[in-house]
């Protein structure tokens, strides 16, 4: 019988001598998992946030968030990005000794392509569904480190849908309301860089995000049998180009 995604992750922490909490640098808080960095520390073990995607946010964002999170790394699996930084950053406070340390986050923010990154090999298998990795998996990056790949982890009882799009959490055709996530994604363009969204879609933003929801839709020609945009197709194909990292922030 498989161990619980918790019991696994407590395991993890208390071997590993620093935990590398691996985000979406284009959702930044939200996929920080506040229930596990409060395990963190509790164990008294040193956390790094690493914000993975980062080749799908502008630099002037980055900056911004850089700012608020400043024991941040920024990497992207997909470009190989930010691993020097990050080797730098894992070794700096282990005083010449090996290091253990455990990655760690939510379903599908990219713990294994990063772990494939740092090996410069595919060292773990990796997948675009969620809970690919069912359990830990020890990975030497080299004759210093050790890292340990983990199940991906949601806070307990986690429902909010819209959060678990936006996270890759959950398929777009699971979503039972898949609306809100896209108005989600739409507003979050609107705020931070709206021109993006502007030329992807090829369309121009309206006074809110249900009228720009169905410009989509008409752009996307998905119709309802009577002629009316189709929001619902068009919605789930907004939140699998958000989670395939078609449009970027």
């Amino acid at each position: 019988m498989k161990k619980p995604f918790w019991k696994i992750v407590n395991e993890v922490i208390q071997k590993c001598d620093i935990i590398l909490e691996v985000a979406d640098a284009r959702f930044p808080v939200e996929s920080r998992n506040e229930e596990l960095e409060k395990k963190v520390k509790r164990a008294g073990k040193k956390l790094i946030v690493v914000l993975n995607k980062c080749d799908l946010v502008s630099k002037d964002l980055l900056d911004k968030i850089k700012n608020k999170i400043p024991d941040s790394v920024f990497v992207s699996s997909k470009e190989n990005l930010g691993t020097t930084i990050l080797r730098k950053k894992i070794l700096e406070s282990t005083r010449g000794k090996d290091v253990v340390a455990g990655v760690v986050g939510y379903p599908n923010t990219g713990k294994s392509s990063l772990i494939n990154m740092l090996k410069h090999s595919k060292a773990t298998g990796t997948s675009s569904y969620a809970g690919f990795t069912k359990t830990k998996q020890f990975v030497r990056i080299d004759r210093k480190i050790v890292l340990i790949d983990t199940p991906g982890v949601l806070q307990y009882m986690e429902r909010d849908e819209s959060k678990l799009a936006l996270l890759n959490a959950i398929s777009p055709s699971n979503l039972k309301e898949p609306d809100m996530p896209a108005m989600e994604i739409i507003e979050k363009f609107a705020n931070e860089n709206p021109s993006a969204l502007e030329n992807f879609y090829g369309i121009e933003l309206k006074g809110d995000a249900c009228e720009t929801l169905e410009e989509i839709a008409l752009k996307m020609k998905k119709f309802r049998k009577k002629g009316e945009p189709d929001t619902d197709s068009a919605s789930r194909k907004i939140v699998d180009d958000w989670q395939k990292g078609r449009i970027s922030l």
